[in-house]
């Protein structure tokens, strides 16, 4: 129980304040987007550059880790994309939709300081490796199948739906964070030095990243009441909270991942969907009401369901 109080709680506190503060109207919306904006274009980025610029590359990108929380991720996706297909009978972009929902979890603004709560800034190095690669595979993969879906029967070269694709996800500013941190680690183990001042102006810039994000969520989903659509919501939380956590530490027991990898993967993807899951579907118009609601409600169910992650983990 301590850990649901003293890891978990201080966090989700955090959003709380910042969606208590909107819903009483003392923190505007358009104080909210600038916010955001700040977090998401400038501070996040910047923290994911500094993340990426110190990861020891060598150790941390292995596929015992990252197989586990991938094979997971994926595996949520073809579960909501199938519910949603089969059983809910959604259209063929609903669905891609909804299954990014229920792949695309919060690794960073959740995932990353829930993990440093629990075990310490030294654990972190396996949430970096699988952030790394998080925003550029996933959201190429969700873009790729979206246009794919959408460009079914316009005669669009493979070409042509493959570049928009590729475009969409160099542009998004967490891609280029961690873009430009990875290019940093490689001039840097090529004898690059940069000055102790650099590093102190990232840093503070790093340090604003994750409370700005956290306060600024609670102020977003505000916005995300909930509406209808309850079978699909549940399905998207039901995928993002169990069965992707439930197959990454299943895997990683069966790939004999260690202690530190089995705890940065597991809680990683135990984390509820993140805002961007409903920004994907509010760009193509397609389930938004489903992303939005399943954010919120799954944001809150988190908060019991990572405290039984937290306490079946080593």
């Amino acid at each position: 129980m301590s850990a649901l109080f003293t890891i978990i709680l201080p966090v989700f506190l955090v959003v709380g304040f910042g969606y208590v503060v909107t819903w009483r109207g003392w923190f505007g919306t358009s104080a909210v987007d600038g916010l955001m904006s700040f977090a998401q274009n400038f501070a996040v980025p910047t923290l994911l550059f500094a993340s990426m610029a110190r990861l020891d590359l060598d150790s941390e990108f292995r596929a015992q880790l990252l197989i586990p929380f991938y094979a997971g991720a994926f595996a949520s996706y073809a579960t909501g994309w199938a519910g949603a297909r089969f059983l809910l009978r959604r259209p063929p972009t609903d669905c891609v939709a909804i299954g990014f929902v229920c792949l695309f979890s919060n690794t960073l603004l959740l995932g990353v300081p829930i993990t440093e709560r629990a075990y310490g800034t030294a654990a972190l190095d396996g949430n970096w490796a699988i952030i790394a690669l998080h925003s550029p595979m996933l959201y190429t993969f969700g873009i790729t199948v979206m246009e794919f879906t959408r460009a079914k029967g316009t005669g669009l070269s493979i070409g042509r739906v493959a570049l928009r694709a590729l475009t969409g996800v160099l542009r998004t500013s967490l891609v280029i964070g961690i873009i430009a941190g990875l290019s940093m680690n490689l001039l840097m183990q090529a004898g690059l030095v940069m000055p102790q001042g650099f590093w102190d102006a990232v840093d503070m810039i790093a340090r604003a990243a994750l409370p700005a994000a956290l306060f600024g969520l609670g102020g977003v989903l505000y916005r995300y009441r909930p509406e209808g659509d309850m079978a699909a919501i549940g399905m998207c939380c039901a995928c993002a909270l169990i069965l992707h956590p439930a197959v990454t530490f299943g895997m990683g027991r069966l790939l004999d991942l260690d202690v530190a990898g089995m705890r940065s993967a597991t809680l990683t993807a135990a984390m509820a969907p993140g805002v961007n899951a409903y920004l994907f579907a509010n760009i193509y118009g397609a389930a938004r009401r489903v992303a939005a609601s399943s954010v919120l409600m799954a944001t809150a169910i988190s908060t019991l369901t990572v405290w039984m992650w937290l306490n079946l983990l080593p």
